[in-house]
């Protein structure tokens, strides 16, 4: 019996003995795939790393109407409209240290797309010159079907008029929305003697803001100069209403701090 015992604990601690070095064994060749596959990860995951990302988008929203006076004093609106100018600024990350990895080549807005259109009205999405953000005054020359590229320049001064941007991602890309015809051939009371024109009109002339909700979608490509592309879908909701304030006090001014991510579609 004696013998039996001693033999069970030799056996059980040969087995712990055999485990153990089965596992060192174990993990001295897993290490060398485990730090390869971390590796793999790495160098994948810089490879998919883009240098460049939207945190900001600057809108703001108005309203204004082309009217006419009437012999009796009233006025006729004849085309109610509702804008949005809309600042995107691009990122690169760069710190100031500009590389042909994150200066712009080429940015282009593809597939635009209205993904909520407006029930009343005629949206439409138009290049803006930068210096009239804010400013009622939009191009209509410059509407934008399904996509809109802009060139890049390193030049100390650039012409606004054309869709372009500086290639260290110094300006932002400038869009005007303008959803015209919300209303038209509608008389207001000569009663009203206060009438403002900007975003109060939409109150006056009793449009809901969920009548004219809108949002917009597209993919971003940005080329840099080492001819990389990387791609990036967006979707921007036209703002008419905060916590504090909404269109109908005239103006609405939204800073919204976003996270938009490049991936990088081509490869060698």
């Amino acid at each position: 019996m004696q013998k039996k015992k001693i033999l069970f604990y030799i056996t059980f601690i040969l087995s712990f003995v055999v485990l153990g070095l089965l596992a060192i064994l174990f993990i001295k060749n897993i290490m060398p795939i485990v730090h390869s596959y971390n590796c793999m990860k790495k160098d994948f995951e810089n490879e998919f790393a883009s240098p460049f990302s939207v945190n900001k988008i600057v809108y703001f929203s108005t309203a204004n109407a082309n009217s006419t006076i009437n012999q009796n004093s009233s006025f006729t609106i004849n085309d109610l409209y509702q804008i949005t100018d809309i600042a995107i600024f691009i990122n690169n990350n760069s710190n100031g240290n500009y590389t042909n990895k994150n200066t712009l080549k080429k940015v282009t807005l593809s597939d635009i797309d209205f993904n909520l259109a407006p029930n009343v009205g005629e949206p439409n999405l138009y290049y803006k010159n930068l210096y009239y953000f804010s400013k009622n005054i939009f191009d209509i020359n410059n509407k934008i079907d399904k996509a809109i590229e802009f060139e890049t320049t390193s030049e100390s001064e650039i012409d606004f008029n054309s869709p372009v941007l500086y290639n260290n991602t110094a300006n932002p890309i400038a869009l005007s929305y303008v959803n015209s015809n919300i209303l038209t051939n509608y008389t207001l009371a000569d009663t009203i003697s206060n009438l403002s024109y900007d975003g109060s009109l939409l109150k006056t002339c009793n449009i809901t803001l969920n009548s004219i909700s809108c949002k917009i979608a597209f993919n971003m490509i940005i080329e840099n100069n080492l001819n990389e592309i990387y791609n990036c879908p967006m979707l921007l909701t036209m703002p008419l209403s905060t916590e504090n304030s909404t269109i109908y006090d005239g103006k609405l001014v939204l800073t919204d701090n976003v996270d938009y991510r490049f991936i990088k579609t081509n490869w060698p």
